[in-house]
């Protein structure tokens, strides 16, 4: 059986790694436990995941609002009778319509099937999904994370996660990826919570609690 975040597990490994991480230990102690931030699984949020790649999360909530506001339900179906030059209207850029019109035909045709991702290792989720255009390993990792709540992930090339590390213990530059998997192996098998408690820093010190998959 796949082990899956919830929130009484995620108070009992904020507590695990308050005893090993100092800094994290800080996190809590100033802003209290983190959101679980359960997304549903699926193709809408997998469209919003999408949404989010490389802009703010302001932004890509707009255009997500806008999509649902115009269809009611966000589906493949849905998605799929809107034109580029709607999709445009809406805030999607030229890739991200490529990207997310692709997912739509990849579900309806049946070569993707989010119903299948749930018995996966998370290896395997990331090759199942990483083969669909636009959808590279940090698209993978949230929605490993989020959606199924795997709970040791460290989402790779996140910037925000990786400023609230370096400002968390007082480095001079933000890490790459692979210096913040070396830095981090003392929080397995709970990465997600670690990951959860570097974003909980962020937004808090920003004044933009909560705001995560609006």
């Amino acid at each position: 059986m796949i082990l899956k975040l919830d929130d009484n597990i995620l108070q009992e490994a904020c507590n695990w790694l308050s005893k090993r991480d100092e800094h994290l230990a800080m996190v809590v102690d100033r802003h209290g436990p983190p959101p679980l931030w359960a997304r549903p699984p699926g193709f809408s949020t997998l469209v919003h995941i999408i949404l989010e790649q490389q802009v703010s999360l302001a932004s890509a909530n707009a255009a997500f609002l806008k999509l649902r506001n115009t269809l009611g339900e966000v589906t493949p179906k849905g998605l799929l009778s809107l034109d580029e030059e709607q999709l445009r209207s809406l805030g999607f850029s030229r890739q991200k319509t490529r990207y997310t019109t692709a997912l739509a035909e990849a579900v309806l045709n049946g070569s993707f099937r989010f119903d299948v991702l749930e018995s996966l290792s998370d290896d395997a989720v990331r090759k199942s999904m990483t083969v669909l255009p636009g959808i590279g390993i940090w698209t993978a990792d949230i929605y490993l994370s989020e959606c199924l709540l795997r709970p040791d992930i460290l989402p790779r090339g996140d910037i925000a996660m990786q400023e609230a590390f370096r400002e968390l213990k007082g480095l001079a530059k933000r890490p790459v990826h692979d210096d913040l998997e070396a830095q981090t192996q003392h929080w397995r098998p709970w990465r997600s919570v670690g990951s959860r408690l570097l974003w909980h820093h962020y937004l808090c010190e920003r004044g933009r609690k909560n705001t995560i998959g609006v």
